[in-house]
């Protein structure tokens, strides 16, 4: 096939400083590093790669911004007016932030315009949480005690966020960060920086003070590492893998630092005979494909009652047969590229394990040719058994493995026989069903009738090895502050000395 042009495709590879302090850096004597995007196969962007100096130096200006008060010390209204700015110019600079997500990421353009506009949700969801944030008191002391429990911002935060969702997994972190009065210093995936770096200066035409909002760029082993092993951060949020996630943990020890982790998933997408097929097999589409399966509650099993598995088989390659794989600047364009070589090798690896694990291709395993870009057509392995290596481990992209059962009851214990725990989606129409399956799947974000849906509003996060704490929703905020408990005495003390 032709290469596509792309006008949208900068000319220029576009040299990204850090951010700190409210100033920008230049990568000056630093290592650089250059984002080809998975796109459309050229040099974009090029970012510092950031080290243990310029993440102390970042910790001490978020630090000294913490402690000046000027964004911890005001009111919550105070907050919210930059919270709500925030949101504008998200919504102002829409189509700019779009257009580097698609070209770092490599997500069709439609879907980038989508997580933008998301993102912007979450700054105004959290402009009201801003000032509703509260804690207790306790009347029930007697005449001589009340008590009050109080919450106040953790301090300063570390932040390390993923490449597959860079912008919508920063809004689901910094608001709830910024709302509660914290610090932060941010570490974007080394492959998607820019949207992060572009929205600081968003932030300070926003109103938000100096030195609150500080971004260092660069690699994991270097800068991940030291911010989660830094003495003065207060906290640490992570989403990534789950052994990346574990290496975070472990590093946090060094001051016992509170932690926030999203983490792998391995999701079933459970259809009932008696759920609306076509609807089932749309949403099993859309969950498997959305960002080309790179996404930690994909739904990656697919867990069928036997009576109706064929069938439901042939919805499903009908549905994949129909999805629009390529050109990431066409709006209709429904999946997108592959992020790296080497990931892409990994999913057609996993292909052909499950093919020599006793799984039959029915649809899809291979690259898909657009341009210079890398995609891989969606794919279904049939016949697979909750013991394969395809059933039990993340893939990480748009490789979906068919797994049968009999009764409710073997399907749940199917979907939990997993290491993981993130996501699940419940397809049947009768309501009593949907209620105990939901009661019972190990998943810390559960869908009936849908999958990978809803707003700011409520939680999210993983059981088991999926994760610690919760981001997003009221939850997000408490999880970024401390809980005092206060007692204070009425009149004058009963002496214990006399």
């Amino acid at each position: 096939m032709d290469a596509i042009s792309f006008p949208a495709v900068p000319d220029m590879v576009r040299d990204f400083g850090f951010y700190i302090d409210g100033n920008w850096r230049t990568a000056g004597d630093r290592k650089t590093m250059v984002r080809s995007s998975p796109a459309v196969g050229k040099d974009v962007s090029r970012i510092a790669l950031c080290t243990k100096a310029d993440v102390d130096e970042a910790v001490a200006v978020a630090r000294a911004a913490f402690s000046s008060r000027s964004w911890s010390g005001i009111t919550g209204k105070e907050r919210a007016n930059v919270l709500l700015r925030a949101a504008r110019l998200i919504r102002e600079n829409l189509e700019e932030l779009a257009l580097w997500e698609t070209l770092e990421a490599g997500k069709p353009i439609s879907q980038s315009r989508a997580e933008i506009g998301d993102a912007a949700g979450h700054y105004e969801y959290c402009a009201g949480l801003a000032q509703t944030l509260s804690g207790e008191s306790f009347n029930t002391h007697g005449d001589d005690m009340f008590g009050v429990v109080t919450r106040q911002p953790i301090g300063v935060v570390g932040l390390i966020n993923p490449w597959n969702f860079p912008f919508i997994v920063l809004a689901e972190r910094v608001p709830y960060i910024l709302a509660s009065g914290n610090s932060l210093v941010v570490k974007p995936s080394e492959m998607t920086s820019a949207t992060t770096l572009l929205f600081a200066d968003m932030l300070k035409e926003a109103g938000l003070p100096d030195g609150v909002y500080n971004v260092v760029t660069g690699t994991g082993p270097d800068v991940g590492q030291a911010i989660a092993e830094h003495m003065d951060i207060d906290m640490i949020s992570f989403t990534g893998s789950t052994r990346t996630g574990e290496a975070i943990l472990k590093a946090s020890t060094s001051n016992f630092k509170k932690a926030s982790l999203e983490l792998g998933g391995k999701n079933p997408q459970i259809v009932f005979a008696d759920a609306d097929l076509d609807d089932a097999a749309d949403g099993v589409a859309f969950g498997l494909c959305l960002n080309a399966g790179q996404c930690c509650v994909s739904g990656s099993r697919l867990i069928v009652e036997e009576s109706i598995a064929d069938d439901f088989r042939d919805r499903v390659i009908d549905k994949l047969s129909k999805v629009k794989v390529g050109d990431c600047f066409d709006p209709e364009t429904q999946i997108g590229a592959i992020v790296s070589e080497q990931h892409r090798d990994k999913i057609l690896s996993y292909v052909k394990l499950g093919v020599e694990e006793g799984a039959t291709l029915a649809y899809g395993g291979d690259s898909v040719t657009v341009g210079e870009g890398r995609f891989i057509a969606p794919t279904l392995l049939t016949g697979v058994r909750n013991d394969m290596r395809v059933a039990r481990e993340e893939i990480f992209g748009p490789v979906l493995s068919l797994i049968t059962f009999k009764t409710a009851q073997e399907a749940l214990e199917i979907a939990n026989d997993s290491s993981y725990g993130l996501g699940a989606s419940i397809w049947t129409k009768d309501i009593d069903k949907a209620l105990r399956m939901m009661r019972g799947v190990h998943a810390g974000r559960t869908w009936v009738n849908t999958t990978i849906a809803g707003g700011p509003g409520q939680p999210l996060g993983g059981f088991k090895q999926s994760g610690i704490g919760r981001e997003g929703g009221k939850m997000g905020v408490e999880e970024y502050t401390e809980v005092k408990s206060v007692h204070i005495a009425i009149g004058k003390r009963s002496p214990w000395v006399r």
